[in-house]
């Protein structure tokens, strides 16, 4: 039997760090702009919209409501042939901002646009990522 193929994974930038160490210590970490008065994510360096330059690190609880969501059924890739359905999801943090995600701990029948979610932490090798299940679970 072949071996499964490895998934690729998130390589981290200079911007980016703070929040791939964050989630390692199972924690969640975006940037917020006090002039803007607002959260960003995805890591950046000038805000969107003012372009200032007042970014800082701050630590939010990650919770949130499903905003969207696709099942996929057929791979998106090779590497996630071993790994269907995907529940690809798109969570907007009661903070404000949107991650892409994946669901967890649910079945797709289950999943409803707008539903509470809570972030799950899954360690992989090195890498946490961060993924999100339904909050009354």
């Amino acid at each position: 039997m072949p071996e499964p193929r490895p998934v690729p994974m998130p390589e981290p930038t200079p911007v980016s760090r703070p929040f791939w160490d964050a989630l390692r210590q199972h924690r969640i970490l975006i940037q917020y702009s006090p002039s803007a008065q607002k959260y960003v994510f995805y890591p950046r360096t000038l805000t969107p919209g003012t372009l200032a330059d007042d970014l800082e690190w701050r630590e939010i609880d990650g919770a949130g409501k499903l905003y969207t969501y696709t099942v996929a059924r057929r791979p998106t890739g090779p590497p996630w042939s071993e790994h269907l359905p995907q529940l690809l999801a798109v969570v907007e943090w009661d903070v404000g901002p949107r991650v892409s995600t994946e669901l967890v701990d649910v079945e797709p029948d289950d999943i409803r646009i707008g539903m509470r979610v809570a972030p799950v932490f899954c360690d992989v090798g090195d890498m946490t990522l961060l993924r999100y299940r339904p909050a009354d679970v």
